[in-house]
């Protein structure tokens, strides 16, 4: 078992800043960190992996409050279980019509570099119709 890991341990495990698991605690996000005897967080594995999954819903865009809904659903127990499959399940319907119209525009925006190229490749094959004829050197 993996000893518990003060705050700029758990920043740097985490990819969080220090700021913001001071943050996602007094928001009632992760629970109270056990603290050593001198008031130091300690983040033990299970507060880690919780921490993960807060960062997967961050990075799938969940809004902070319903982050912390969710957080308050898991700290209420067994019973809520049917609410935060159906809170997930929403966000994941969210989070796929959101890659579906990020996979249209990217769509689009390869059409329209693939007619650029076409036309830069249409220019470069024919002689500039109003390119100015260069003159020779008049060497006498």
């Amino acid at each position: 078992m993996e000893p518990p890991l003060s705050i700029e341990e758990a920043a740097q495990r985490t990819g969080l800043s220090a700021h913001t698991l001071r943050y996602y605690e007094r928001i009632g996000l992760i629970g109270a960190v056990t603290r050593a005897a001198g008031g130091q967080r300690r983040y033990a594995a299970a507060d880690l992996a919780w921490l993960a999954f807060l960062t997967r819903l961050r990075t799938t865009r969940m809004p902070i409050q319903k982050m912390r809904l969710f957080a308050q659903l898991r700290s209420s127990g067994d019973a809520t279980v049917p609410a935060r499959r159906q809170m997930l399940q929403t966000h994941l319907a969210e989070v796929q019509a959101e890659i579906a119209a990020m996979q249209q525009a990217a769509q689009a925006l390869q059409d329209k570099i693939a007619h650029y190229q076409a036309l830069e490749d249409a220019a470069s094959a024919q002689p500039h119709k109003n390119a100015i004829p260069k003159k020779e050197p008049n060497h006498g």
